[in-house]
């Protein structure tokens, strides 16, 4: 028997008898016993608890003449069809996070300001990449490829814009996070503002696609804008 089979047998029962050649030869383990039976009998101690006896009062008799009894109540049911409406619903509200909805916009850039409303958690100030397998997953090579000059990626997510999954990036610019969608399929003439609340942006055109860059109000995105547009690449 070494130290670790006989620490495991003690702690798991502080009465264990056994090992004697062990400790014998080894005083920690000695000590660790010690220690042990010690800390048992304490808890033994700290249990042993004198508790008063348990005594019912004598209660009067309840007048009940004038006690009205009421009806059982019936218990309710769920329906075969109304459990598989509940799931129903469910799926369909799962579905409709996940792929969206059939909800129209004015404008792309209106889409986009009402997307970056429902994914608040997106925008955490992080120094943490991106794992490059799930960003791999995002951006796969069939829709674009990117190099490094984008800066450092700390979100990563597939997403739906006007109808079309769409890559949804996260970079940290210097004044808190900046928003990034690539979109293969939605071509743009001319830059288009994206004006909200508390951001601004622009989509840009880029090859037979766009991309949308999103920031704080006193983000300076030009550089950002020029070091994106580098680095993405569409699929032929």
């Amino acid at each position: 028997m070494n130290c670790e089979d006989y620490r495991q047998a003690i702690a798991t029962e502080p009465s264990y008898d056994g090992g004697g050649a062990h400790l014998s030869a080894c005083a920690d383990c000695r000590a660790f016993r010690d220690e042990m039976r010690a800390l048992e009998q304490e808890i033994a101690r700290a249990l042993a608890i004198s508790v008063p006896e348990l005594r019912i009062p004598d209660l009067p008799d309840v007048d009940t003449t004038g006690v009205v009894p009421l009806a059982a109540r019936r218990r309710l049911r769920m329906s075969l069809w109304m459990a598989a409406a509940a799931t129903a619903v469910l799926a369909a509200f799962v579905g409709l996070r996940m792929f969206g909805s059939d909800v129209t916009y004015p404008t792309l850039a209106d889409e986009i300001v009402a997307h970056l409303d429902h994914e608040p958690y997106a925008l955490r100030v992080t120094d943490e990449p991106v794992d490059p397998r799930r960003l791999a997953k995002v951006v796969p090579a069939s829709i674009a490829a990117m190099n490094n000059d984008a800066g450092l990626i700390t979100y990563a997510q597939t997403c739906v814009i006007n109808g079309k999954k769409i890559p949804h990036l996260v970079i940290q610019g210097k004044q808190g996070p900046v928003t990034i969608l690539l979109l293969p399929d939605e071509a743009v003439d001319a830059p288009v503002s994206i004006e909200g609340d508390s951001i601004d942006g622009v989509i840009l055109p880029v090859g037979h696609g766009s991309v949308a860059i999103i920031g704080e109000k006193n983000e300076k995105l030009e550089e950002i804008e020029r070091n994106v547009v580098n680095s993405v690449t569409w699929s032929t």
